[in-house]
Formats: structure tokens, C-alpha cells, sequence
């Protein structure tokens, strides 16, 4: 069964998750998301710097940081995936967000296929801030990314679906299991398609001849389908997706 917690100095709600990310996150009632996107990737430090900045400025405290999406160069190895988090957790260990690798912030990672950046960046980043009488009609939430890869302990090539398998039917049986796992993910937090803004898939491969069956008519895409030509984070993974509803965007 999927679990979510509260976290209450960010005002909202998450599914817990490794401890790298958690499963997704939503607002408590009081609370909306927003949700940032850089004109151009910052590198990681650099973004940790201007979230930093960009919560100070609105008054904000560093706890109602909530989610992000990173670029990286290429897939991970196994080993490369877990020291890279344990640095990236490091910031929200001193932000006062991550404890006992419980970790409250929903993320994607994924790495573009062409002209990616020379290190792990920031593309975008969401946080909770006080709703006024717009925003708190919105429910607004965050689910990370998911890849076709069954969530526990052990390789990445031992929980992958169909490993290998990039054929129309293998490709196919990826998205559906990461289309359950958005499913399982949103009804935790007691949301589901139809409230749905925004849907991103990551690939390199063809989804068209499953995109209409298994995207469309499942009511995954309410809002249409941003596809990125990127790769998962972890080397093996060849199909990752995220979805969201959030109260307001912005680029800076």
C-alpha cells in the first residue's frame, strides 16, 4: 500500500518514497503550488543558490521547497545514481527538509538525448505558498517521475520491465506500468487524471503507436503531452513520465 506522510513545515502533503525523492507531493489545505522553470538549466549549485533566493525573497521558508526536475549529462550507473543523490540530498539535509532518509520532495531526473548539459542541472522547481481565493480552488500537486523499474532494494537492472526491450510491445508494457504508477501515486494523495494539467514523458523511442490506446484513452493526457527527447536517470531505463496541476508557473 502506498504511504504519504505530512510534512508540515512545507505545507503539504507526500508519498513516501526512496530516499533520493519521494513519490509526489500536494498541497494542505491553506497552501498551492507553485512552480519556477529557469529560461536556461542552472547548474546545481548555482539553482540551489537562486531557490534559495527566489524563496527569501517571497518570504518564504526553505522547508516549502517541494519538488524539482533536473537535467543530467547521461544515465547514471547504479553506484554514479546513488553518490550524486546523496550530494543532492545534502542541500535539503541543511535546508531542514530531508532527515533520516525520509526525504519530502518529489523530483525528476532525466538526461537529454541531444546537446546536454556538462553537469547535473535545474530546470525547474516547485514550492507551497500561502492559497489566497484563486489559488485555493486549484489542487494543486506534484508527481515525480517515474521509470518502468519496480521501487526497492537491489540493481536497477533486476526491477526494470521488459530490460532491453525497445520493440512497439516492450515500449508499450513500459508505459503501462509507469502510467500505474502515476495512477497509484495521485490516488494516494486523492487526486487523479482528470485533475491533471500537465503530462511529460522522457524517451528517445516511438510512443506514437501506443500513445492514442494507452495515454489518450486512459485520460492520462487531459491537458496534452510534452514529450522530452531524454533519457531516464539510471542506465537500462528507456521510459519515464510525470504529471502535475499546479497554481502557478513561471519563467525567470
Amino acid at each position: 500500500m502506498t504511504q504519504t506522510a505530512l510534512f508540515q513545515a512545507g505545507g503539504y502533503r507526500y508519498v513516501r518514497g526512496p530516499f533520493q525523492y519521494s513519490g509526489g507531493v500536494a498541497a494542505e489545505p491553506g497552501y498551492a503550488i507553485e512552480r519556477v522553470r529557469f529560461r536556461k538549466p542552472l547548474p546545481l549549485d548555482d539553482g540551489f543558490r537562486a531557490i534559495e533566493l527566489h524563496l527569501t525573497t517571497l518570504g518564504r521558508p526553505f522547508t516549502a521547497f517541494c519538488a524539482c526536475e533536473l537535467r543530467s549529462p547521461a544515465p547514471f550507473t547504479d553506484q554514479g545514481f546513488n553518490d550524486f543523490n546523496r550530494v543532492y540530498v545534502g542541500t535539503l539535509e541543511r535546508w531542514g527538509i530531508f532527515k533520516d532518509d525520509d526525504n519530502p520532495v518529489a523530483r525528476s531526473n532525466v538526461c537529454p538525448e541531444i546537446d546536454p548539459p556538462s553537469g547535473p542541472c535545474f530546470q525547474a522547481f516547485c514550492y507551497t505558498v500561502p492559497a489566497d481565493g484563486i489559488t485555493e480552488r486549484v489542487k494543486s500537486f506534484v508527481i515525480a517521475g517515474s521509470g518502468e523499474a519496480q521501487e526497492g532494494p537491489g540493481k536497477y537492472e533486476d526491477r526494470i520491465i521488459r530490460l532491453g526491450d525497445t520493440s512497439p510491445e516492450g515500449l508499450r508494457e513500459k508505459a503501462r506500468f509507469v502510467l500505474g504508477q502515476m495512477e497509484r501515486r495521485m490516488e494516494a494523495l486523492g487526486v487523479g487524471w482528470s485533475e491533471v494539467d500537465t503530462t511529460q514523458v522522457y524517451t528517445v523511442h516511438d510512443l506514437y503507436p501506443f500513445f492514442a490506446d494507452e495515454i489518450v484513452r486512459r485520460g492520462a493526457a487531459p491537458a496534452g503531452l510534452t514529450w522530452y527527447y531524454a533519457r531516464p536517470p539510471v542506465q537500462g531505463l528507456d521510459y519515464e513520465m510525470d504529471v502535475r496541476c499546479v497554481a502557478v508557473e513561471r519563467v525567470i
